[in-house]
């Protein structure tokens, strides 16, 4: 069976768009527009948003725009570097099978995330264009582990036209307003 992103088994986990570490980040513009393109898709589908955040007392919380687009939300509060700990309870709660990825850093969080998802037997779906790292080569070497891992990556419009499905679904309009 081919791997496919659908809305009844997909949740977006953001990790550590965070306040003090965002604009340190390769491409941060990017990286904070993708990941609020990705938030306002998923309330707008009903995907769950699992979000994670690094030492908040330190790093600071979640980046503005984002808190934005997912409108009322419970941060998971981490020290490991992995996500997985801290969400898996809510994870499992949730059902989904497939996790959508996205956040800081590529090589460190995103990356142990990752992987511990994929461990777990989680189809993994690292979105490109919707992670970073303080230098390409590390966002890159991230990318690359979790490909060589088993993850599908992917992009945000890419992610956003698969859950989507057809030009005829009735949100196709909001959709496409928010990509362009």
């Amino acid at each position: 069976m081919i791997p496919r992103l659908k809305r009844d088994d997909t949740l977006l986990l953001l990790l550590d768009v965070q306040t003090r570490l965002l604009p340190e980040m390769w491409e941060a513009e990017r990286v904070e527009r993708n990941c609020a393109i990705l938030a306002r898709v998923a309330r707008i589908f009903g995907i769950p948003v699992v979000v994670t955040e690094q030492n908040p007392t330190r790093i600071g919380g979640t980046v503005a725009a984002i808190q934005s687009a997912l409108g009322e939300f419970s941060p998971f509060e981490k020290m490991q570097f992995s996500g997985f700990s801290a969400t898996k309870n809510e994870v499992e709660n949730l059902g989904r099978k497939t996790i959508l990825l996205c956040g800081l850093e590529s090589h460190i969080c995103v990356l142990q995330s990752g992987l511990d998802f994929l461990e777990a037997g989680y189809t993994v779906w690292p979105v490109e264009d919707a992670i970073s790292a303080r230098q390409q080569p590390n966002r890159r070497l991230g990318s690359e582990r979790l490909k060589m891992a088993g993850a599908i990556p992917t992009s945000t419009e890419s992610a956003v036209f698969e859950l989507m499905q057809s030009a005829e679904d009735a949100d196709f309009k909001a959709i496409l307003a928010l990509i362009k």
